[in-house]
């Protein structure tokens, strides 16, 4: 029985249902994103790992920017490989099953964490190993989402795995602002060890979700893909045989399916031209370069030090502040994404985060916030400002576009590139980013700010507007030779005259157009030359 309706178009829970707990994947990366700011601030942590001049007295312990970066980067080495190892995997296995396997890694990544008592070397191989774990996850949970969600809501469901990413990292700082009280080494073991819960929920309720209905039938089971479809539509399994709304979408993958089954789909096809597979995949792999280049991560890998050196007595407050933003800010981002589209808010956001970037870096530079309440207070307040046009933009767009962009026969793989480029990023953000604060201080938020408008640049450009469409129709689109990127926003299959005319049509499950196959296509671009 469907729980609404969108575009009239019926909508089951289970399709609300797989969003929420895959994206359990992303609290997972959100929470251990997160934690890492504190503990390096907690003092069992510093007198244990840090270099001291005093033994056992935290005020004379510090951490070099070496051993920091390191502590801080290991995680994103570990993902950085996870994401490439998740592809196969996940080609292998299936999208579920994956996700349980990855669960495991992390949870042992966790358990060495927690057994570190002197040897912060052992602690960053922890990490390392846990990042293994997030990174397979982070490729995985978006391509399971945006295969297996329905159309019409497919942004606003892929949009929640940032969501819990940010649910993650706030969550991360209220137990460690809670935890910091306590003696000894309960104070940083308490918000590490918690972290294996979360991988449990996962694990456990994939299991219970059904499979991506394209990676069945990519495994010529069309039956189960059927079924995956009609129970996200929440139509019963007496009625799915027969209702045409699951019909014309089996068609159309099985259709797409058996036109990919003519080419390769390993690791090399990633990077041939054909297709415009070479384009989207530098493209993914871009978005995801730049959504780390906003600078976000700045904030959040070391936003309790940061803040510190703006003059705060208590850091930790600001961090949960900031989190706070993040977060219920993510909200509004699944409905610009929906809304909006996806080009006009990356291009807008892109502009917006700029501007407060700029604020923030002429801040800190014009004068010494710890002598200066009124600037400190202004570089909180723009970097609040900053957090909210990301988290409404960047933070749900990118993750929803490396779903929904490539074809099914390299999907995993590219999506695993792309997710490798902002884990690569994420390590060089976090290991650097103590010696070049240290160099040049707040004037870091310029070249922020310049890479931000940068991406909204490219997004102009390269990106083309995907919302409304099935992934299916996104890989036609975007071998069109008469849609660009600044024009794709009114294409259409063959067979509507517009967007418009294809999001009136798909509220009527027994409209009578022509179904959106890869044949069509082709035959619609027999009257055009094809061009470079």
């Amino acid at each position: 029985m469907a729980l609404f309706h969108v575009q009239g178009v019926p909508i089951g829970v289970v399709a609300i249902m797989l969003a929420t707990v895959a994206s359990m994947g992303g609290f997972i990366f959100g929470y251990d994103t997160g934690q890492i700011s504190d503990i390096l601030l907690m003092d069992d942590f510093l007198t244990r790992f840090g270099q001291c001049t005093v033994e056992g007295d935290a005020s004379t312990c510090h951490f070099s920017n070496v051993r920091s970066g390191l502590i801080v980067a290991m995680l994103s080495i570990g993902t950085l490989i996870g994401a490439l190892i998740g592809a196969p995997t996940a080609d292998f296995l299936g999208r579920r099953y994956a996700m349980v396997v990855e669960c495991g890694v992390f949870i042992i990544g966790v358990v060495i964490q927690m057994a570190s008592i002197s040897q912060w070397a052992q602690f960053a191989v922890g990490r390392l190993i846990s990042g293994l774990g997030v990174g397979a996850l982070s490729a995985a949970v978006p391509m399971y989402q945006a295969e297996t969600a329905p159309k019409q809501i497919r942004g606003t469901l892929t949009a929640t795995y940032q969501l819990f990413i940010t649910f993650g990292i706030l969550v991360a700082y209220c137990i460690s602002i809670g935890s910091r009280v306590i003696d000894g080494p309960g104070s940083w073991r308490v918000v590490v060890g918690i972290g294996i819960v979360w991988p449990f929920f996962l694990a456990i309720g994939i299991l219970f979700m059904p499979e991506s209905p394209r990676w069945l039938a990519t495994q010529g089971r069309l039956e189960e893909a059927r079924h995956s479809i009609a129970i996200t539509h929440g139509i019963g399994f007496d009625d799915e045989a027969k209702d045409t709304l699951v019909e014309r979408e089996v068609e159309e993958i099985r259709s797409n399916v058996e036109y990919e089954q003519t080419f390769s789909g390993g690791w090399v096809d990633c990077f041939k031209p054909g297709n415009k597979i070479l384009y989207r995949t530098l493209l993914g792999m871009a978005l995801q370069t730049f959504q780390q280049l906003t600078g976000a991560n700045y904030f959040f890998y070391y936003g309790a030090t940061i803040f510190t050196s703006v003059g705060l007595n208590d850091s930790y407050v600001t961090q949960i502040i900031l989190g706070a933003v993040n977060f219920v800010c993510t909200f509004g981002g699944m409905y610009v994404m929906e809304r909006f589209g996806r080009r006009r808010p990356l291009i807008w956001g892109g502009l917006w985060q700029s501007a407060w970037l700029f604020v923030f870096g002429a801040a800190g530079t014009a004068k010494d916030p710890t002598n200066n309440k009124g600037i400190g207070q202004l570089m909180i307040f723009s970097a609040c400002m900053f957090i909210w046009g990301y988290a409404m933009t960047w933070a749900p767009g990118v993750w929803i576009l490396i779903g929904e962009t490539f074809p099914t026969r390299t999907r995993a793989k590219q999506g695993a590139l792309a997710t490798a480029a902002n884990w690569l990023w994420n390590f060089l953000l976090a290991f650097f980013t103590p010696f070049i604060v240290s160099s040049i201080h707040f004037r870091y938020g310029f070249i922020f700010a310049s890479c931000n408008l940068l991406g909204s640049v490219i997004v102009y450009l390269f990106l083309y507007e995907s919302s409304d469409l099935t992934l299916e129709a996104v890989d036609m689109m975007y071998n069109d030779p008469k849609c660009f990127p600044w024009t794709s926003g009114s294409w259409a299959p063959p067979g509507y005259s517009s967007r418009y005319d294809l999001v009136a049509q798909s509220k009527a499950s027994d409209a009578g157009k022509p179904l959106a196959t890869q044949e069509k296509i082709e035959k619609s671009g027999e009257a055009s030359p094809q061009t470079s």
